[in-house]
């Protein structure tokens, strides 16, 4: 009988980071998926990053995942988003191409040590006095394993509809799993039905651009990780194309509308509330005229587009007629139609912060199986998941991100405070301390986590080091240099409409004028630092004030972090709880005042009370 130390069960994104961290802190690791041609695979859109996800992809870099390398190598176009708008909303968004991106991620598994890919379905669960033993698989082999990682992605009895039609199907019209969610209902887990979708494919060659709004990457080359220079000719990358539904669309829609999966009452799960159907939208925006669509590029090596924004579960010949009726279109041919997917998951309410689930010792879960939605919320899961189930054979304590270090902390700490009634996705309003959570400093933030860990390498931890050394240098001379108001100062300062000086000012204080940047700063101050080092000296200057509101708040947060609440309390005799405060703590089992304050349904009040309980008990002084 096989044993391994840790086991992965599904090789989606998920799947990928959490079996690469397991064997790269040397744990014997195996990585169990349905079909090996889909490990890594892109089901639905063809990109990676975007507002706050662009962020989480750097954060997994800057904790030794593999997410941004492979994005890298696998990009087509690269954009900085909202790059008019402050840098605490600004990220970069990849258009990567669905053939480079899967292979290189396989290559990059093949070639791991203390990693071992097997190509099989698992079925059941080996569970004993609460802990996990191992897996069954379908032909009854048995695996042991001290930690196990479900990262299943949409294929728990997953069903793909199509109109009044349902099949039993995962995507791809792969082999769902059709026991293994029964298996974790049998052991205590509540199960939930979700729905996602996704668009049709169309074919390039039959879309008339000329009637379509040409999207360019941008000029300036960008990376995903700090690793990476970028590797792409700026020149050679592939174009989007921008087109919008009309009047003859909608009414289309409208006309069919209960032939839709959804409306037609044939939906049982509950679908993604910032991403829904077209139809939806629709219904849900019916004062809206138009909506935006965008034209992707799939691949360099294949010609199909896909039609993101588009996503229906209308019949097929009424997505024919939906189709047609867009600008640009009207004699497109589909290569794939579009359809929804619902598929069963658990309750994240259920997992701890480490993502070990509450109920089975040993047992973790990663991506859509916890209820989120995009390939980068899943990785980071991945990523966690495997640390944790790692950190635990070591017998250390698991890395649990705080809301004001990382996107992938808040995230996490949404999943297992609040749950998902929808699908979960990562937006930067979800986050109170976006200020802090930016995408130029993913690296300052949780590079020396990942070093601590055993992730990032020593050359790579020395580099960072230096980075940081330089950015200190060189605010120190800022505020260390000045400039007064001499002729040649002022003519300057006026010829880019600055006001001119009537006193001396440093250079550190010049900088936090709206208009001025490093490039006008090097006409008065020549030096020679990277491009990085001086981007974060000129957002800490220019934000300085809102950074330090910012950082003020979260150390009030992180002074409810420090009460901790023991995992046995009895919430029963606290007296004076509110009914619905007793039940919620009860439930999720918060394990700080932090965290129980971010509870639905828990009050001041109720707070209040149980530091009051926690005093009186010796738990807090």
């Amino acid at each position: 009988m096989d044993t391994y130390e840790i086991i992965v069960v599904g090789g989606g994104h998920a799947g990928c980071e959490a079996s690469l961290a397991a064997a790269r802190k040397n744990h014997k690791t195996l990585l169990i998926t349905g079909n090996i041609k889909n490990i890594a695979d892109m089901p639905c859109n063809p990109s990676i990053g975007g507002p706050a996800k662009g962020i989480v992809v750097r954060e997994i870099d800057a904790l030794g995942g593999e997410m941004a390398k492979n994005t890298d190598k696998g990009a087509i176009q690269i954009k900085m988003l909202n790059t008019k708008k402050g840098p605490a909303v600004q990220a970069l968004r990849a258009q990567a191409d669905k053939i480079t991106y899967p292979q290189e991620m396989y290559k990059t598994l093949k070639n791991q040590n203390n990693l071992t890919i097997l190509e099989a379905m698992v079925e059941d669960l080996l569970v004993e006095n609460n802990k996990i033993k191992g897996v069954v698989l379908e032909d009854g082999t048995t695996i042991l394993a001290s930690s196990v990682i479900l990262t299943t992605g949409t294929y728990l009895k997953a069903d793909i509809l199509v109109g009044d039609q349902r099949k039993r199907s995962g995507p791809h019209n792969e082999k769902p799993s059709n026991f293994l969610s029964d298996r974790l209902k049998a052991l205590g887990f509540t199960i939930k039905r979700l729905k996602t979708g996704t668009p049709p494919r169309l074919d390039k060659n039959t879309i008339d651009f000329s009637k379509t709004i040409l999207e360019e990457g941008d000029k300036t080359p960008y990376s995903f990780s700090y690793e990476n220079e970028a590797i792409y000719d700026v020149e050679k990358q592939v174009p989007c194309h921008l087109i919008y539904t009309n009047q003859k669309t909608h009414e289309i829609i409208k006309e069919h509308l209960n032939e839709s999966s959804m409306y037609g009452g044939y939906v049982e799960g509950v679908g993604p509330r910032y991403c829904p159907s077209i139809e939806d939208k629709i219904v849900r925006f019916s004062d809206k005229e138009r909506h935006q669509l965008f034209l992707e590029p799939e691949s360099r090596y294949y010609d199909d587009i896909y039609l993101q924004g588009f996503s229906t579960s209308m019949p097929h010949y009424v997505q024919e007629q939906m189709v047609h009726s867009l600008d640009g279109l009207e004699h497109v041919k589909i290569l794939k139609y579009a359809y929804a997917i619902e598929y069963d998951a658990i309750d994240s309410k259920q997992l701890k912060q480490s993502l070990e689930t509450k109920l089975i010792e040993g047992l973790y879960t990663a991506g859509q199986i916890n209820g989120t939605s995009g390939y980068e919320e899943a990785a980071c899961q991945g990523l966690i998941a495997g640390i944790n189930a790692s950190l635990k054979l070591e017998g250390k304590q698991p890395l649990i991100l705080k809301r004001n270090e990382a996107y992938i902390g808040v995230l996490i700490d949404d999943l297992v405070t609040k749950g998902v009634i929808d699908p979960y996705r990562l937006l930067t309003s979800r986050a109170e301390y976006r200020l802090l959570l930016r995408n130029d400093n993913a690296d300052i933030r949780l590079t020396k986590y990942g070093y601590d860990i055993g992730l990032i390498s020593e050359e790579r931890y020395t580099k960072f080091n230096k980075k940081i050394n330089q950015i200190k240098k060189l605010t120190e001379e800022l505020q260390t240099n000045k400039i007064t108001p001499k002729i040649e100062v002022n003519q300057y300062l006026e010829s880019i409409d600055s006001t001119p000086l009537k006193d001396g000012i440093t250079l550190h204080d010049l900088l936090k004028r709206p208009e001025i940047t490093f490039a006008h700063i090097k006409h008065f101050y020549p030096n020679n630092y990277s491009k990085e080092v001086y981007e974060q000296v000129e957002i800490n200057i220019k934000y300085e004030g809102y950074i330090a509101k910012a950082n003020k708040e979260a150390e009030k947060m992180l002074a409810l972090e420090n009460i901790k609440i023991p995992e046995d309390i009895n919430y029963d005799a606290i007296k004076n709880l509110a009914s619905e405060a007793l039940q919620k703590l009860k439930e999720i089992r918060p394990t700080t005042i932090s965290q129980a304050s971010r509870i639905s349904g828990v009050n001041p009040a109720d707070i209040s009370i149980l530091i009051v309980y926690l005093k009186k008990e010796k738990y807090y002084e």
